[in-house]
C-alpha cells in the first residue's frame, strides 16, 4: 500500500515539474526573440560628418533645390542676410554655415520628419556665389574678387586663379589681410621662399573675406651716360655692377669710376653715396653713370 501511495507522489510530481519548465520555455522564448531582435536592430546611421572639403553656404548665395518627383518643392532661392531660406512646406530654413551636402541632408530631414515626401531625395546647387569670396588685388593677371570653390583653399591656390603674379611687374611678396578669430590679421608671405623651402606651412589658407595684395616690384633708376637708362626692375641681392650690366653697360662717353647713387632714408631725406661696384642697391635708388672727361 505504502509503494502504491509513493508511486504515485512520484508520477504526480514529476508532472509539476515538466509543466512549471514547459512554462517557463514559453514564458522566455519571446524574450529571447525580443532581445535577439533587438541584437540584430540595424543602428540608425550617425549624422554624416560635415565635408571638410566643400565651401559653406552663406548670406547672398544663390542656391537652385531640386527634388526627385517632386516639382512643387524645386525652386531657386537667395540665402538672406541672416542665412535663413523660405521653403514650401518648411517655412523659414538656415543653411547659413551648412555645406552643400549638409543642406541637402537637412531639407530632406525636414521633409520627412514632418511626413512631406516618404523618401525625399534633395539636391542643391549653388549658382551663384557671394559670401565665400577673397579680393586678389595689385600685380595679379586678373584681379577682382573670387569664390572659394573649396574651404581650406591655400594663397597659391588662388593666385592661380587670379593669373598668378604679372611676371617682371609684381612683388615676391604678397600681403594678405583679414579677420581670425575676430582679430585684424596681415600676414606677408615671400613667394619664392615658399616653394624653395617646400614644406607649405608658408602658403596660408585663405578665409572668406580675405584680401591679398600683389605690389609692384621694387625698382632701381638708372640714367646718364648708359646705354638703357630707365626703371630696372631691382632683383633680390642686386649689386651697382649687376644694375650697371643690365642696363646694357655704360656709353662710349661713360665711365664707371665715380657712379654717385641717390637714396632716400627712412627719415623721408634724400642723400648722395659712392658705391663700390660689389654694394647691394636699395628699392627707390638712383644710379647716376657719369660722363667721362677723358
Amino acid at each position: 500500500m505504502l509503494n502504491l501511495v509513493l508511486s504515485r507522489f512520484t508520477r504526480g510530481a514529476t508532472r509539476t515539474v515538466v509543466a512549471v519548465v514547459s512554462a517557463a520555455v514559453m514564458i522566455g522564448a519571446p524574450m529571447a526573440h525580443a532581445q535577439a531582435a533587438q541584437q540584430q536592430k540595424p543602428a540608425v546611421p550617425a549624422a554624416r560628418a560635415a565635408d571638410p572639403d566643400q565651401s559653406r553656404i552663406g548670406p547672398g548665395d544663390t542656391i537652385k533645390i531640386s527634388v526627385y518627383q517632386s516639382p512643387d518643392l524645386s525652386m531657386e532661392t537667395r540665402v538672406n542676410e541672416t542665412g535663413d531660406i523660405s521653403y514650401p512646406l518648411l517655412g523659414r530654413v538656415k543653411l547659413a554655415g551648412l555645406s552643400v551636402t549638409q543642406a541637402e541632408q537637412h531639407i530632406a530631414t525636414e521633409l520627412k520628419r514632418r511626413e512631406f515626401v516618404k523618401d525625399p531625395q534633395v539636391q542643391i546647387v549653388v549658382t551663384q556665389v557671394r559670401a565665400n569670396q577673397v579680393n586678389v588685388l595689385g600685380q595679379v593677371g586678373r584681379p577682382g574678387r573670387y569664390p572659394l570653390d573649396l574651404t581650406g583653399m591655400r594663397l597659391s591656390e588662388v593666385l592661380a586663379l587670379a593669373g598668378g603674379i604679372v611676371a617682371g611687374v609684381g612683388s615676391d611678396t604678397v600681403v594678405v589681410t583679414g579677420t581670425r578669430d575676430g582679430k585684424p590679421f596681415r600676414k606677408e608671405v615671400d613667394m619664392p621662399s615658399l616653394f624653395r623651402s617646400g614644406s607649405g606651412t608658408e602658403d596660408l589658407v585663405i578665409a572668406p573675406g580675405d584680401s591679398i595684395f600683389v605690389d609692384r616690384a621694387p625698382q632701381i633708376y638708372l640714367y646718364g651716360e648708359i646705354q638703357h637708362p630707365g626703371a630696372l626692375r631691382l632683383e633680390r641681392g642686386m649689386t651697382v655692377m649687376q644694375a650697371v650690366a643690365a642696363g646694357g653697360g655704360a656709353t662710349a662717353r661713360g665711365t664707371l669710376r665715380g657712379i654717385k647713387i641717390t637714396r632716400t632714408g627712412a627719415d623721408g631725406k634724400q642723400q648722395q653715396i659712392e658705391p663700390a661696384m660689389d654694394d647691394q642697391l636699395k628699392n627707390g635708388d638712383v644710379v647716376y653713370i657719369k660722363e667721362s672727361l677723358f
